[in-house]
């Protein structure tokens, strides 16, 4: 990696409850944090902005959202401060032209940028700007909006997305430690292996992920898939890609994570 270009991070970010908690997922991102290059300004990509279009967030002072609900008072008090920056987003806007990016006024960060970020820069104090999920868009578009982003990795900006590459709440078991459901330990070790592939996009085994057998039960809808593809899309050639930690809680929940330079 050289000596500016920041890493590309995909988070499994799982339960909101790992904001309060502190486990072998929340250490790695902490620890993420700590050693990592300082990025200038972080670009974020949450399953959880999930829109018609492309938006980005392009005020000053970010709103926390609290998008979940019956969990602990604690969580709901917990906030992120963290700067937004209308120029960065203007700079979003412009790598991803042609795309139409609307500057958006309203959001802020969501559990899944927040719920990370709170852990891997507690003190809030770099600039975050948040990126939305077109929902109407197929993987290969996702997989080359994150190629327009890379440019700015040799910025200082650090993307970090977060999602879960198996998220099935329909089927996840709550109590003890189950083992994991057979087909979302074949769809995560799947992503596992294809994650250094190179070649043409629309090629990519995991740009046609659905094309796996347990891909259907791993994401019954793909928005929580789809930010590794901006991920995966801002490598460049040869460049290393490592697992910061793995591993399925609740039996269908992958808490992979991905790490990219």
């Amino acid at each position: 990696m050289s000596q500016t270009r920041m890493p590309a991070l995909f988070l499994g970010h799982g339960s909101p409850m790992n904001v309060l908690e502190e486990n072998v997922y929340t250490d790695t991102w902490r620890e993420l944090g700590k050693t990592l290059p300082r990025p200038k300004a972080i670009i974020a990509v949450s399953a959880h902005w999930y829109t018609r279009g492309t938006a980005v967030t392009a005020m000053e002072k970010p709103r926390t959202i609290h998008d979940f609900g019956g969990f602990p008072q604690a969580l709901f008090d917990t906030h992120y401060p963290a700067p937004g920056s209308p120029e960065l987003a203007r700079e979003v806007a412009e790598a991803l032209a042609p795309v139409d990016v609307h500057p958006d006024q309203e959001w802020g960060f969501d559990h899944g940028s927040w719920g990370v970020l709170i852990k891997m820069y507690p003190d809030a104090d770099i600039p975050v700007v948040q990126l939305s999920v077109d929902g109407t868009k197929p993987p290969a578009y996702h997989f080359e909006l994150g190629r327009k982003l890379a440019a700015l990795r040799e910025q200082g900006m650090m993307i970090v997305a977060s999602g879960n590459v198996v998220h099935n709440l329909r089927m996840v078991r709550w109590q003890g430690d189950p083992e994991p459901y057979s087909w979302a330990a074949s769809f995560n070790n799947y992503v596992r292996d294809n994650l250094s592939w190179e070649g043409p996009a629309e090629q990519h085994p995991l740009v046609n992920f659905m094309q796996h057998e347990g891909a259907e039960l791993s994401n019954p809808t793909p928005e929580h898939y789809l930010p590794l593809l901006y991920v995966l899309g801002a490598r460049q050639p040869g460049e290393a890609v490592s697992i910061p930690v793995d591993g399925l809680v609740m039996a269908s929940l992958s808490m992979l994570s991905v790490q990219v330079g």
